[in-house]
């Protein structure tokens, strides 16, 4: 099955609402990519405050929304239960908005794993709205054992 629902996002990652950012998953591939989706409604809380009167997505939200998607796509691949280990963003090497994301749109976030060493997980996504490029990044996270 290469879809995952937003429950099973809530399997692999330990983000909650309002700061699970991703509606759903799909295209999985172990190890390779994933593509997470995230539906901007008109009354998503961000909107309230950057900018009133002239919403737009904050480039933070859109590289925390690729993060979560990098995120998920590892826990599965790994089979890494959060309540033992996290991956949590570490480095951003770099990260360009090309066009501003209103309310009412869908958010794509294509994310590739492009290495695993040490702990770290290293990351290449592309978020696109209508097919359109909106904004890139490469980021890592850093594998992180917990305990309860």
């Amino acid at each position: 099955m290469s879809a995952l629902s937003r429950a099973e996002l809530e399997r692999w990652l330990p983000h909650r609402s309002p700061f699970l950012l991703l509606d759903y998953a799909e295209d999985f591939v172990p190890r390779r990519s994933l593509t997470g989706v995230m539906e901007l409604t008109e009354d998503s809380p961000h909107f309230a405050g950057h900018f009133p009167g002239r919403p737009v997505l904050p480039g933070v939200l859109m590289i925390e929304a690729m993060a979560q998607t990098g995120a998920a796509l590892s826990a599965k691949s790994e089979n890494l239960d959060p309540a033992n280990a996290l991956l949590m963003l570490a480095i951003v090497e770099s990260a360009r908005f090309r066009a501003p994301v209103y309310p009412g749109a869908t958010l794509r976030l294509n994310v590739e794993q492009t290495e695993v060493r040490h702990g770290l997980y290293r990351y290449r996504g592309e978020a696109r709205v209508d097919g359109r490029r909106a904004g890139e990044a490469v980021f890592a996270a850093k594998l992180v054992e917990t305990s309860e």
